[in-house]
């Protein structure tokens, strides 16, 4: 082995170490923010008492010292919950990432391009119709929240783009101008629905109040598969990341790659919005937050981002539902005053970048 290629391969292996410490990391962080999560609450459950609640739920041996109202609490009501909060964080941090890398657009994410707003259009379609069946009524909400999705992500795209490229300045407005309009009809069909008024706007507002098992077995066989999509284009992400002639002498196809990945992160943001609601700037901060650490490829920068999204998601709903206890602030509300700030303090460094 030649000197150039052992320092290669010693590289590579330094990176995967790192790759693998930096994983290690955010997963623990993921894990304790959940545990810390089902501790909190009305119920006043003692952290230790939890653990150990969970480590019986997953067969591990432990002393059984917990009534059965504090397991109930803990398993039926906290947990789907709290993972559901973690689903839905690592789903939108992902799709921030991936809309990031498939338009060159470090302020793109599902709720800018207008994609989310889309699928609250789409799911509000569903709740106001005359269907019967919860089940199907649920089926139909999220097969309309991906029609919604997609459709105003395509839309914001076709708008915004100018010789094959899609601008920032562009894109944005583009995204606001859809955005508006699926957010102005969601309006109007609430205001001509009074009697599904309180469910629209409790689910359009953004929360895991309603989270339930059954839920959680809608929204995975939706996202995972699209999440899945996403992560295997990793490596085409960072050849895209150049313009698209480039990128096609370095033989990535980009009409069909841009295609699949806005398909499967259309797919993932409308089944989160439709059991979450509208959550915004998770998808803006957690990949930026990443970047700020020096992680530019996106082979680590998605799943760094899954699970930083859905730590951060938790520590989000346990605020909503404690900092102004026993009321609760919806999550989007939440997202929506922390993001913002973010999101105008990244706008303002790269004015001052280009100047």
């Amino acid at each position: 082995m030649t000197e150039q290629a052992l320092t290669t391969t010693v590289g590579r292996v330094r990176i995967g170490h790192q790759f693998l410490l930096r994983m290690s990391v955010a997963l623990a962080l993921l894990v304790g923010c959940v545990l810390f999560s089902l501790s909190q609450g009305a119920a006043d459950i003692p952290f230790e008492t939890t653990i150990r609640i969970v480590m019986a739920e997953l067969h591990l041996p432990v002393e059984q010292d917990w009534t059965a109202t504090q397991e109930t609490i803990v398993v039926d009501v906290r947990l789907p919950r709290v993972l559901m909060a973690a689903v839905v964080g690592a789903v939108l941090a992902i799709c921030g990432g991936a809309y990031q890398g498939v338009f060159r657009n470090p302020l793109a994410d599902p709720y800018l391009i207008g994609a989310a707003s889309g699928a609250a259009l789409g799911g509000t379609i569903a709740i106001v119709s005359d269907i019967d069946g919860n089940y199907y009524a649920a089926s139909l909400l999220t097969v309309f929240a991906f029609v919604g999705a997609i459709t105003a992500s395509f839309v914001s795209f076709a708008l915004g783009r100018s010789s094959r490229e899609a601008p920032t300045v562009s894109l944005i407005l583009a995204g606001v101008a859809v955005s508006a309009f699926a957010t102005a009809v969601t309006s109007l069909m609430m205001l001509r629905s009074e009697d599904d008024l309180r469910v629209v706007l409790s689910w359009v507002l953004g929360g895991f109040n309603l989270a339930s098992w059954d839920k959680m077995w809608l929204l995975l066989p939706y996202a995972m598969p699209a999440v899945v999509v996403v992560l295997l284009h990793g490596r085409l992400l960072n050849a895209m990341q150049v313009d698209d002639e480039e990128a096609q002498h370095l033989g990535v196809n980009v009409g069909r790659v841009r295609f699949i990945l806005i398909a499967a992160v259309s797919v993932a943001t409308a089944a989160a919005v439709s059991v979450s609601g509208i959550i915004g700037f998770v998808g803006l901060v957690v990949p930026h937050a990443i970047r700020l650490l020096g992680i530019a490829d996106y082979r680590q920068l998605l799943p760094l981002s899954a699970l930083l999204g859905g730590a951060l998601l938790v520590l989000a709903d346990v605020l909503a539902r404690t900092i102004i206890e026993p009321a609760e602030i919806p999550v989007g509300v939440l997202t929506a005053i922390l993001g913002a700030p973010f999101f105008l303090l990244l706008l303002q460094r790269r004015q001052a970048v280009r100047l």
